[in-house]
């Protein structure tokens, strides 16, 4: 049934203020009611089962995200995603942080966890506001500065997890933590992330493309290259011990530059969002098996005020103040600014902080992900359909018509590496 519902609900609510993440939820909720199932997935009584799951669901996601993105690399054409990067995330961590120590009245160490573990803008449940597949022209501002933020800042936003970390485990031991945080967390891992990513992407693509041979990877017609990709990526740059998520993004879209006119990346972004929605649609099933079986359970009052000023106060804010003078319409901040959607990410990097260092606020802090997470699955999801149908119509789109590829994205347009007369 799940694997059905993975191909039909998306177009059932194509039109509907409704998202896959809320029914995913929904029936995980009812699942989880009847008698006759005994498992209680909360997150805190399975942390290793809760990284690993949470983890492939991102790095899955975020191969998907980097290659079906059409826009060439430049400082100057990504000016929006360096704007949500180094302005709206920080700030969003920063404010984050201080209403977990001042309002909840949390330790600073697991304040600052949670602020990391909710700032980032979520590549899963974003789908929504991203881009289309790969040269279909569906890439307006909106969607290319959420999609490639959701791409970058979950792997800009784990030097901060470190920090947590790392001062909670030098709260324990007394050791130093400042030289090899900014050294080994900072330099080393983002670094070493984006050589690493760029590397194993340019050899992928020349594999793929430009292999000297009838045997190149592309001629296989066969999308799983994509998941080896990123699967090897992740591997090979967290045996070095840099940051994973960083270079499964660099490699999907140093693989996409490649020959990014080619036909079958769309086979790759295929089967990569396929794999995707179905490890999305299990995990949320158990998302909202835990919200009936006690997740929230130790929430406070206060947690709930937080959990919704985070998502109704500071990221609008915090991505106001990052697009200041930005050359965009007020319509277009305004939606850039509201979907910072928090989800998978938000859990995976909890999950990390809990198994990597003693926190006390295990429970509490869990109840405050999941409800933060809730809020913006139903807020977002219930919103995000009237609002981009608007947002199109406002700029002279048809949201009702299917997008053609635009006629040159970077030199003649090319199907299957030829170039037509």
């Amino acid at each position: 049934m799940l694997i059905a519902l993975v191909a039909w609900l998306p177009l059932a609510l194509k039109r509907l203020p409704l998202s896959l993440p809320i029914i995913c939820i929904a029936i995980g909720a009812g699942l989880f009611l009847l008698p006759a199932i005994s498992l209680v997935p909360l997150p805190w009584s399975f942390p290793d089962i809760t990284e690993r799951f949470t983890e492939l669901v991102v790095i899955i996601a975020l191969m998907g995200a980097g290659l079906k993105l059409d826009r060439v690399f430049s400082w100057r054409r990504w000016n929006v995603t360096w704007r949500l990067l180094a302005i709206t995330m920080p700030l969003s961590i920063l404010a984050t942080t201080a209403i977990g120590g001042w309002g909840l009245g949390l330790s600073w160490t697991a304040a600052l966890l949670l602020g990391a573990s909710l700032a980032p803008t979520d590549p899963v449940l974003a789908a929504d506001v991203q881009v289309g597949p790969p040269k279909t022209g569906e890439e307006d501002e909106v969607r290319f500065g959420l999609t490639s933020e959701a791409g970058l800042n979950d792997g800009l936003a784990f030097p901060f997890v470190n920090l947590a970390i790392a001062l909670s485990l030098s709260a324990a031991t007394g050791e130093p933590w400042a030289r090899d945080w900014v050294l080994h967390a900072v330099l080393w891992e983002i670094g070493m992330g984006v050589a690493g990513g760029w590397a194993i992407g340019w050899l992928f693509g020349w594999l793929t493309f430009h292999l000297p041979a009838e045997t190149k990877l592309a001629q296989t017609g066969d999308g799983l290259i994509a998941v080896a990709a990123t699967f090897v990526s992740y591997g090979l740059t967290e045996m070095v011990d840099c940051y994973g998520f960083l270079a499964v993004f660099v490699t999907a879209i140093t693989l996409r530059r490649s020959h990014r006119n080619h036909d079958f990346h769309h086979e790759m972004h295929a089967i990569t969002e396929q794999v995707e929605r179905l490890a999305m649609m299990v995990l949320l099933i158990l998302f909202g098996g835990a919200l009936v079986s006690g997740m929230l359970r130790t929430l406070q009052w206060q947690d709930a005020v937080a959990a919704l000023a985070i998502i109704l106060v500071v990221r609008p804010i915090a991505g106001l103040v990052g697009l200041t003078r930005f050359p965009a319409d007020r319509s277009e901040k305004l939606t850039l600014a509201f979907f910072g959607i928090r989800g998978v990410g938000s859990f995976y990097y909890l999950a990390y902080g809990l198994n990597h260092a003693p926190f006390a606020e295990t429970e509490r802090l869990w109840a405050i992900v999941g409800l933060t997470t809730l809020l913006s699955i139903l807020l977002h999801g219930l919103t995000v359909t009237p609002i981009m149908r608007t947002l199109d119509r406002q700029h002279g789109r048809d949201p009702d018509q299917n997008a053609t590829p635009p006629p040159d994205l970077e030199g003649p347009t090319a199907q299957q590496g030829i170039t037509p007369s």
